[in-house]
């Protein structure tokens, strides 16, 4: 049993997440894993949601099981509650891994995706970036996305708590020392001056960048909160991790007439060169960042394996 505080700090770099990512989305385009859908159940009320997502990597030899419940009554900080888990098994030997917590698992692979997604989608000179929110997945989407597209130079955050522009600032200075970061007060001033958008803020955010805030040839990726509608039904072209969960999950993007944009090339087709990601260097390209259950278990194994080796977690006799 591996809990939060066992895998908190667990060392792995940007680049090792973002390879192990990057693997797992391999092998399922070349048929070796299985990434069925979710399952889900909500309370009536809207109280609960939770989730429960079956995988197998292929290359790794490992079967996993993730589940997640949000428990979010009244909508705000003070009464959220959010849990996720993930139990590995090994598929050579039929012997169970781990069971371990997801939160760490989760603010990792969402910015190597991201990353991932960048580095495929953004022209040729791409050197901008901006970053909208400061939340875990904002905290962690710089150093993942130079990890994969060192050429930008210059980075911008937008947020509104001080506490997570500094921890935004921390995690980039940790893993890349020289890297220069310029907090901005106007996120519809920035805008029109980034290669990259990264729209990583929270459901209460007031940001909504619209398709005219955005560059010729930029790239704008939907983590969480901070793109209207517009940007996705005004694209040139639309990248996804799956079509399927951004249909499922990405509703509140749809047009004036409640269609939501087709999806033209997902991520696992655009790294096998299947599926082409930009045609000109002119395109506005809509990205929809959602994560596949073999990305979490690739970085989880990743995780469990050097905290076990280290002699971490708590061995139980569940399973004898």
């Amino acid at each position: 049993m591996l809990s939060r505080s066992d895998l908190a700090d667990v060392p792995i770099t940007p680049a090792e997440v973002v390879r192990a990512v990057e693997e797992a989305y391999l092998a399922f385009a070349a048929g070796e894993s299985d990434n069925p859908r979710k399952l889900s159940v909500a309370d009536p009320g809207g109280s609960s949601v939770s989730y429960a997502m079956l995988g197998r990597d292929g290359r790794r030899r490992v079967v996993a099981m993730k589940t997640s419940y949000k428990f979010d009554p009244g909508h705000d900080r003070s009464t959220k509650r959010y849990y996720t888990t993930i139990t590995l098994y090994d598929d050579t030997t039929g012997a169970p891994i781990a069971m371990m917590d997801c939160a760490r698992v989760g603010a990792l692979r969402t910015p190597a995706v991201t990353a991932l997604l960048v580095r495929e989608t953004a022209r040729r000179g791409a050197e901008s970036a901006l970053l909208i929110g400061t939340g875990t997945q904002g905290r962690n989407a710089l150093p993942h996305l130079l990890a994969a597209n060192p050429q930008l130079r210059k980075l911008m955050v937008y947020g509104t708590h001080p506490d997570g522009l500094d921890a935004v600032h921390r995690h980039l200075a940790d893993a890349v020392p020289h890297a220069l970061l310029e907090v901005v007060d106007d996120p519809y001033a920035a805008a029109p001056s980034a290669d990259v958008v990264l729209a990583t803020a929270g459901p209460g955010t007031e940001v909504a960048l619209e398709s005219s805030h955005l560059a010729p040839g930029s790239v704008a990726v939907l983590v969480g909160y901070g793109l209207a509608p517009s940007t996705l039904v005004d694209a040139d072209r639309v990248v996804a991790t799956s079509a399927a969960q951004m249909a499922l999950t990405g509703t509140d993007m749809a047009g004036p007439d409640g269609t939501l944009r087709a999806v033209d090339a997902e991520l696992p087709q655009v790294l096998t060169r299947t599926a082409v990601a930009r045609r000109t260097e002119d395109e506005k390209i809509f990205v929809y960042n959602s994560g596949l259950v073999l990305t979490d278990i690739a970085v989880a194994h990743a995780l469990a394996a050097r905290a076990i080796t280290e002699g971490r977690g708590v061995e139980v006799p569940l399973w004898d």
